[in-house]
């Protein structure tokens, strides 16, 4: 343990060496003494002095000019000054030597039990303080320290941010295209081997969405940006469609698909089927993958209804490889799969189930995993829903392909692109809607056009070199031509982060498409943005 150091100050040597030998059985303490005022308080400036025995009467300076010169100074303010006196016991007396700093006196002739029990007390109080400091200092160092990795952490999100916001940019524009083509290729005459051709190419092209959009919906969810969205929307229909994804599928590995719907089934629910057809999704997906013969069921069931709540299992369960049993909590964690080998055999990247996981959090429900090896698994999703009348329904609108909508009539579009591909893209579907289409590969180029042109609506990437989409939109809403600052703009980013869609519409866009955007979703924003346009 530290030795806590106690100063003697007396004018006698006789006293110093008198306390000496009193003290000298206290453990723990190292005495350092003297006569001279001054030459004691250079010690106790110079060295750790925890303890003072300060005698009062003094020539020069006595001890209650002492100890008020202790306390004056913020290095030795700390110091425990004891005073040592043989003057009067007179309260004057000890609220002086009190106001002056000190916390106890000892008189002499001094009892040597009192002595060492007040000095051992003061001992205990200094190890306690220093502990407290320690403890203190620890707790300032831990909080430094976790501020510090919260920095650190926001720091890390943030580029984990930026880094998904600019792979999505990078994969999605690339994607729109091919499947923008595809939809091009599947609205011209082709024969049924060609069709085939189109059709694996869209799956191909979709299971790529698919993987951007799990790693982007893990962030979302982890960075708590993932919004539930409930509506009404009937339940047999949701689940008959997500099967009817996977029939051609399973026909191909030659596999029994069914689907078991309860009969008390509510028919309409209010719930989040976007959210709800994602784990579907995932569990149908995943038992896919891994069963090569036998069946795949779908079942639905009610376990309980309380009003017009009702507690739904959700079951998928196969006849595949399934899972050893140490392995089943591993695959709901994100990049995990129950196997090292099973990733290198089937591939996959280990987020559909860790996904499924927070999402059924998300929905207050939850999910779950049997599985006998060698033999099958099933997954299955627990939530409450809640039942709605079938009039709050609205009405499904009739999906149409892009080459059956009305044509624009010669509408001027201005196609500010720098992605070939996505450019040649649009120029067609736009043209096959009767527009006159000019195309520019960056905002600089976009700026110049609409002073030579006359255009009705300008379509505006954001990420373009030279000047980005938000700059050129900026630019032409200060404009001081009054038809410059009214064209509408609808922006087409591949970013899906939140706030890059919002600094669209501060800009001033007036609608915001999203790479890979369906064909009639751009259609109707273009026909929606004219129209506002004109009134």
């Amino acid at each position: 343990m530290k030795k806590i150091n106690l100063l003697i100050l007396d004018d006698k040597e006789e006293n110093i060496i008198s306390l000496e030998a009193l003290l000298a059985d206290i453990d723990n303490i190292n005495i350092i003494s003297t006569t001279d005022p001054n030459e004691a308080l250079k010690l106790c400036w110079k060295n750790d002095i925890s303890i003072a025995l300060v005698d009062v009467q003094m020539p020069e300076i006595n001890g209650f000019e002492f100890v008020s010169l202790l306390k004056g100074n913020p290095k030795t303010s700390h110091i425990i000054a004891i005073m040592v006196t043989a003057i009067s016991k007179e309260d004057k007396y000890l609220i002086k030597g009190l106001q002056s700093g000190a916390v106890d006196y000892l008189y002499k002739p001094l009892n040597p039990e009192i002595t060492i029990a007040k000095v051992n007390a003061f001992i205990k109080q200094v190890l306690i303080q220093e502990e407290i400091f320690q403890k203190n200092t620890e707790l300032e160092q831990s909080k430094l320290a976790l501020i510090e990795a919260n920095k650190e952490a926001e720091h890390a999100r943030k580029s984990k941010e930026i880094f998904l916001a600019n792979m999505s940019h990078e994969i999605r524009t690339p994607i729109n295209g091919i499947m923008g083509i595809i939809n091009m290729l599947k609205s011209s005459s082709l024969n049924a081997e060609q069709l085939d051709w189109v059709k694996r190419l869209s799956n191909a092209s979709n299971s790529l969405l698919m993987i951007i959009n799990d790693i982007l919906d893990i962030s979302k969810i982890d960075s708590g940006m993932m919004k539930i969205e409930y509506e009404n929307f009937n339940l047999r229909d949701l689940v008959e469609d997500t099967a009817n994804i996977f029939r051609m599928k399973a026909a191909n590995k030659k596999l029994n698909f069914e689907v078991h719907l309860a009969e008390d089934l509510p028919k309409i629910v209010h719930f989040d089927s976007l959210r709800l057809q994602q784990i579907l999704t995932n569990f149908i997906s995943n038992s896919l993958k891994f069963t090569h013969e036998g069946k795949i069921d779908i079942k639905v069931d009610i376990l309980s209804k309380n009003g017009d709540s009702n507690k739904i299992k959700f079951a998928v369960t196969d006849t595949g490889i399934g899972i050893k049993p140490e392995s089943v909590d591993k695959i709901f964690r994100e990049f995990e799969q129950g196997d090292d080998r099973i990733t290198k055999k089937f591939g996959g990247t280990g987020l559909g189930l860790a996904i499924v996981k927070r999402l059924a959090n998300l929905l207050k429900g939850e999910v779950d995993a049997q599985s006998n090896y060698g033999e099958g698994s099933t997954f299955s999703f627990i939530v409450e829903m809640k039942e709605v009348l079938e009039g709050s329904l609205a009405k499904k609108e009739e999906i149409l392909q892009y080459t059956q909508v009305e044509k624009l009539n010669k509408l001027k579009v201005l196609i500010a692109e720098d992605n070939d591909l996505n450019s040649f893209m649009l120029a067609h579907m736009l043209r096959t809607w009767d527009c006159e289409v000019t195309i520019v590969k960056n905002g600089r180029l976009a700026l110049d056009a609409i002073d030579k042109d006359n255009f009705e609506i300008i379509l505006m990437d954001t990420h373009m070199p030279v000047l980005s989409g938000f700059e050129a939109i900026t630019e032409i809403r200060n404009s001081m031509d009054p038809l410059l600052r009214k064209i509408p703009i609808i922006t087409i980013s591949a970013s899906v982060m939140e706030h890059e869609q919002k600094a669209a519409f501060e800009v001033g866009a007036d609608d915001v498409i999203g790479k890979p955007f369906n064909p009639i979703e751009l259609y109707n924003k273009i026909v929606k943005a004219v129209s506002m346009s004109k009134k």
